[in-house]
């Protein structure tokens, strides 16, 4: 049941909440669905992957309250969506209208995303673009793995397919570090796909993170500020030389598997 379901769905009105967030008229409803699709198509061509400016969009939000159209913007990069003196902000409203067809009011609220390397669409479009660039899945993939456990994450599960470095048949692949309970409702399981276009055909990369369990009534609470990084600094500081050295014995791992794939 948890492979086969898509994570988000399955637990909207528990843990996750719609993208788009209004009520309408059924026989306005096709309309406006339409609308919603050609603005996130259009966010996604001025700021998204295949932009010029790559913004790291994660996440558009719709609301609507009668004739005015609210979109919270999650961005990785928000100077880059504000521009300069909030110029880029002006010019994707002034689109988003022209597309529209319309003088309906669109404000545009845009919030940075806190933790980069903990968010599933940010870590699927950064392995995306490494193997547009041809870079080994596995690195790629090991590399994302490690950057979202130091962002403080309880697990992840990335799974990459189709022609994976160019071989003839293609084949999926997958890695797991930590827990991620796709039964459990009440957990936060951050769920994202996305393609990269690749000289031999199109790679699919999908993403799981786990962020721990929603409990009503319970604050959430931020993550350890400083990560492993600064421990490990700590631990060379204070002379322990006993520690075990895990870092190097990754890096071994990490060359030799490389270099058998390469071929």
């Amino acid at each position: 049941m948890g492979q086969k379901i898509h994570p988000v769905g399955f637990r909207l009105g528990i843990t996750q909440e719609h993208q788009s967030r209004w009520y309408a008229d059924p026989n306005r409803y096709p309309e406006l669905l339409q609308e919603d699709r050609k603005l996130r198509k259009y966010i996604e061509e001025k700021l998204g992957r295949s932009a010029q400016n790559n913004a790291g969009i994660s996440e558009v939000r719709i609301e609507r309250k009668a004739d005015q159209i609210d979109l919270e913007v999650r961005t990785a990069r928000p100077g880059v969506v504000v521009g300069r003196g909030g110029q880029g902000i002006e010019a994707l409203r002034t689109g988003l209208q022209q597309l529209l067809g319309s003088n309906r009011q669109i404000r545009i609220n845009v919030v940075e995303v806190q933790r980069v390397d903990a968010d599933a669409y940010l870590i699927a479009e950064y392995i995306a673009q490494q193997l547009e660039r041809r870079v080994s899945f596995r690195r790629v993939v090991r590399q994302a793995i490690q950057r979202a456990q130091r962002a403080g994450i309880q697990g992840i599960k990335v799974q990459v397919s189709g022609r994976l470095n160019g071989a003839e048949i293609a084949r999926t692949e997958w890695t797991r570090e930590g827990r991620v309970p796709l039964h459990t409702l009440r957990a936060d399981i951050d769920y994202s796909y996305c393609t990269a276009k690749t000289i031999y055909g199109i790679l699919g990369i999908k993403v799981w993170v786990f962020k721990g369990e929603i409990i009503p009534g319970q604050e959430e609470t931020p993550p350890p500020q400083g990560g492993t990084r600064d421990r490990d600094r700590g631990d060379r500081d204070r002379g322990d030389r006993d520690r075990p050295p895990s870092r190097r014995q990754n890096r071994r791992r990490q060359q030799f598997e490389d270099r058998s794939n390469e071929g």
